[in-house]
């Protein structure tokens, strides 16, 4: 039996076996392409798990594109506080305003202008396609990539084999019930062609699978070895006013991070060591506090570096305050609020590591 006929099993394996998901429409329930949308955008890079709360969360406060639309960036930025990866908030932001206005808030049901809209990229306008308007559209996501290149035991390594995946992706596609068919797929690599253990008996596929067969498909996809990330450093301020208000300052909306709330630091690129050095980049000129360097360091991971930085803590009096002059970006805070803002996870810990000292 030919894998194109096959995927009848996989649908079978999936009206059984598919996971029960907060933004999943199953048992002839129409999809609303509001919901499969911001699902997908949050679920890009991040995983099932921590997305479910946060999609409770918008759902919750914004039931409709519309009011989505109609929300601040900043309202947008505070509930994905902490979901990573911030530039996709801010593309969220923007697709919701352009398709209230635009498409008076329906979303286009062609891939062409889907994948114009800010942050939909090839697979989210596939996902869109599919789940959304059960249309014909390849869906291809890593647990895709890991099961086609096991079915087809795909040798070459990625990125250099995502053309033929793709190819071989879209060979196998369904005539029909193309939204439950891209489901069952993620589906099958989130749950049974796991990367490292897969479990090959409880797989619809097995018979037909090629990497199986050959025995190689804890092997694959072949990855090339990533290389070592490298570490940035710098200095934080943690600046705190007479009154205990802490002084925080808005990240540039474009770059890492955009529009997020930060303490203010040195550049990250430059490995400054000491506060003679690093005083050039504060609000606060050296004579005006005494600085003390905090014994803890944070340490952050981000996608493409390490981070490290050095805490420089001072409190600021109450004269010494009309001397400051403070552009419309910083802001004094409350630092037992600090978590109610729109902030990066970067950013709660350093004050959780600063409030201890």
């Amino acid at each position: 039996m030919s894998i194109k006929t096959d995927s009848e099993k996989l649908l079978n394996w999936y009206d059984k076996n598919g996971r029960d998901l907060p933004w999943r429409y199953k048992n002839g329930n129409k999809p609303d392409p509001y919901v499969v949308w911001l699902s997908e955008i949050m679920l890009q890079q991040t995983t099932v798990a921590v997305v479910k709360g946060y999609f409770s969360r918008f759902i919750n406060r914004w039931p409709t594109l519309f009011d989505l639309s109609k929300a601040s960036l900043d309202e947008v930025l505070q509930e994905w506080s902490g979901l990573g990866y911030y530039a996709r908030a801010r593309n969220l932001h923007k697709c919701a305003e352009i398709i209230s206005k635009k498409y008076l808030g329906k979303f286009p049901q062609n891939e062409r202008e889907l994948i114009q809209l800010p942050g939909v990229g090839e697979y989210t306008s596939a996902a869109i396609m599919s789940i959304a308007f059960n249309k014909k559209a390849t869906v291809v996501d890593s647990n895709v990539e890991r099961v086609i290149s096991r079915i087809f035991a795909i040798t070459e390594s990625l990125p250099s084999s995502k053309r033929v995946i793709r190819k071989k992706a879209q060979e196998i596609s369904p005539a029909n019930r193309f939204g439950d068919y891209s489901q069952a797929i993620m589906d099958l690599g989130s749950t049974i062609c796991l990367p490292k253990t897969p479990l090959c008996v409880e797989c619809p596929w097995e018979e037909i699978c090629q990497a199986r067969m050959k025995g190689i498909e804890k092997n694959l996809p072949v990855k090339k070895p990533k290389k070592p990330k490298p570490l940035r450093q710098g200095i934080c301020f943690w600046i705190i006013r007479h009154d205990g208000y802490v002084l925080l300052r808005k990240r540039q909306e474009k770059g890492l991070l955009g529009g997020m709330m930060e303490i203010p630091s040195t550049p990250w690129e430059k490995n400054i060591q000491t506060i003679d050095k690093a005083i050039e980049y504060s609000p606060l000129r050296l004579s005006m506090v005494n600085w003390s360097i905090l014994s803890d360091n944070v340490k952050h991971v981000f996608s493409h570096f390490n981070l490290l930085l050095i805490i420089a803590s001072a409190k600021i009096k109450r004269d010494k305050l009309e001397k400051l002059s403070l552009t419309e970006d910083f802001v004094w805070v409350n630092p037992n609020q600090i978590n109610q803002l729109a902030i990066p996870s970067l950013t709660k810990k350093i004050a959780r590591v600063a409030k201890r000292k």
